[in-house]
């Protein structure tokens, strides 16, 4: 029975150590991108690529069909995606880290 409790008590320490592992890798990397620099709401797509270059890909518009819908235009950068609201920047985002990471979708194709 002693030798259960302690396979239990260790078994439990092993997985709240990888737990408390992934956390800080997870913190580390909110951290690290609160230091990147992205586009600022607002911008136009000529000033984006001035102040970051050509994007590595531009993604085909979406949206457009009525008034009501503006057409959404999509930058894809190393480390950022940034959608543009037909000139202006309306949001730029971090692009995952690795496929299987939990977050946002990937960006439809």
């Amino acid at each position: 029975m002693p030798r259960r409790i302690a396979a239990a008590a260790l078994c439990a320490l092993a997985l709240a150590a990888g737990s408390a592992s992934a956390d800080v890798l997870l913190v580390e990397r909110v951290q690290a991108g609160s230091r990147v620099a992205l586009p600022t709401q607002g911008m136009r797509m000529a000033e984006v690529e001035a102040r970051f270059g050509a994007p590595s890909e531009r993604l085909d518009p979406r949206g457009g069909q009525k008034r009501d819908w503006p057409t959404i235009h999509r930058w894809v950068y190393p480390a950022f995606t940034v959608y543009f609201e037909r000139d202006r920047v309306v949001n730029a985002v971090l692009n995952k880290a690795a496929p299987n990471e939990i977050g946002p979708r990937p960006a439809i194709r």
